[in-house]
């Protein structure tokens, strides 16, 4: 075996991270799904990451953090700690999936350069992806492919999705919505350009369960969410802090911020409507253990915005998040506690106080469709079956879908 023979002979060398057979290691999980990936092969794998866990990692672009990083997600149902957060792989694309970690690096405008870049890329890939297996030109993933209408309404949408991303880059007009697949060809030069150092870690996160065609677009479409939950969590930070130091104006172009960050990635989950019922439903059963409901970066929003209520916080949502529902019992900062002790001491007034009412109340019908819309999707997706991460599915959904979003404003 090619495999065998490849990462022995890494074994036997210098194991230098920079040296490993990521490219096998991938042809490898891709040929029958992470979930079927041969004992053996496995073993390997973790004698690997045996050898790699004595180097020293020097940064977050640093060949040995990237090589553990992978390994970790390869090996997440050979340790039994498989979940949502290693299935999406958000290490290896800059998604700690930490609530206690900065998302990224640098300033404000660095990091949502970051973000729009990533999100870019994500669609792109996928798009790239799709128009691939249109012509016959890749073999990975080839079950219950979809016909030629569906790959035009992906690239259309995917398009559509990633524009508002763009324009925030300064890309705009390199782009345009036009016939569909030209447009999605362009789109994926675009995110080449814009990302190739950050490509073979967009690649090594790709590590589907199974070997439906329909959960390429899946892994992809739950990482851009990812990516933009994350934005929106700093976005509310943000104005935690500038409805502390008064800052009225600052607070509510925060706010509007992060409401255009969900509502210009409604696409998304237009794109995600386009999966094929009968092919989630095969590769779902391979995904016990893993579920939205563990998402950090949701859960991170939600609870920046007001504090969760007592019977929330002890539901299985917050306590797939342990760390994060320790921070909201330690009183974790939220937009509801700034905003209702500004107005208290008199320091929000008047056409600011309206102001930020008027920005909280936008952002809360925006979340609230947002969550109307992932209900309805799974309800398509689902029906009456269970979800995964042994979760009750669409009932949870259901029951969450309303909860008040802030109690003032």
């Amino acid at each position: 075996m090619c495999f065998v023979r490849e990462l022995n002979c890494w074994l036997s060398g210098t194991t230098d991270p920079a040296d490993f057979p990521y490219l096998t290691v991938l042809r490898e999980f891709h040929e029958v799904g992470k979930h079927f990936v041969e004992k053996e092969t496995l073993s390997l794998l973790d004698e690997s990451r045996g050898r790699v866990t004595g180097h020293p990692a020097a940064g977050h672009d640093d060949p040995a953090r990237l090589l553990r990083d992978f390994l970790d997600v390869a090996l997440d149902k050979w340790d039994g700690r498989y979940d949502y957060r290693s299935y999406l792989a958000l290490r290896l694309i800059g998604l700690s999936g930490e609530a206690e970690e900065p998302t990224f690096g640098g300033d404000d405008a660095a990091r949502r350069l970051l973000r729009d870049r990533l999100v870019v890329c994500l669609v792109a890939d996928v798009l790239n992806f799709e128009l691939a297996a249109a012509a016959h030109a890749t073999t990975l993933l080839p079950r219950q492919r979809p016909g030629l209408t569906v790959v035009a309404k992906r690239c259309r949408l995917g398009v559509r999705a990633a524009l508002p991303a763009l324009a925030r880059l300064g890309l705009t007009g390199l782009v345009q919505e036009g016939e569909p697949t030209s447009a999605a060809a362009t789109l994926h030069a675009v995110a080449v350009d814009l990302d190739s150092v950050g490509a073979l870690p967009l690649r090594l996160s790709m590590l589907p369960v199974h070997v439906t065609h329909d959960e390429y677009l899946f892994l992809r479409v739950l990482q851009a969410y990812e990516c933009v939950f994350a934005g929106v969590a700093d976005e509310l930070c943000a104005v935690i802090a500038a409805i502390g130091v008064d800052d009225a104006r600052a607070a509510a172009d925060r706010l509007e911020y992060a409401r255009n960050l969900i509502l210009n990635a409604g696409p998304l989950f237009s794109l995600l409507a386009t999966m094929q019922p009968k092919s989630f439903q095969t590769f779902r059963q391979y995904t016990e253990g893993a579920s939205a409901i563990q998402s950090r970066s949701y859960k991170l929003v939600e609870s920046l915005c007001r504090e969760p209520d007592q019977d929330r916080l002890d539901s299985a949502a917050y306590a797939a998040v342990p760390e994060l529902r320790a921070r909201v019992r330690a009183g974790q900062p939220t937009i509801d506690d700034a905003y209702r002790s500004a107005v208290r001491d008199g320091r929000l007034v008047g056409a600011d106080r309206d102001l930020i009412t008027r920005r909280m109340e936008l952002f809360a019908e925006t979340l609230l469709q947002w969550r109307r819309t992932h209900h309805r999707i799974a309800v398509r997706m689902l029906g009456p079956r269970p979800g995964t991460g042994y979760t009750e599915g669409t009932p949870y959904l259901a029951a969450v879908r309303a909860l008040p979003v802030f109690f003032t404003a």
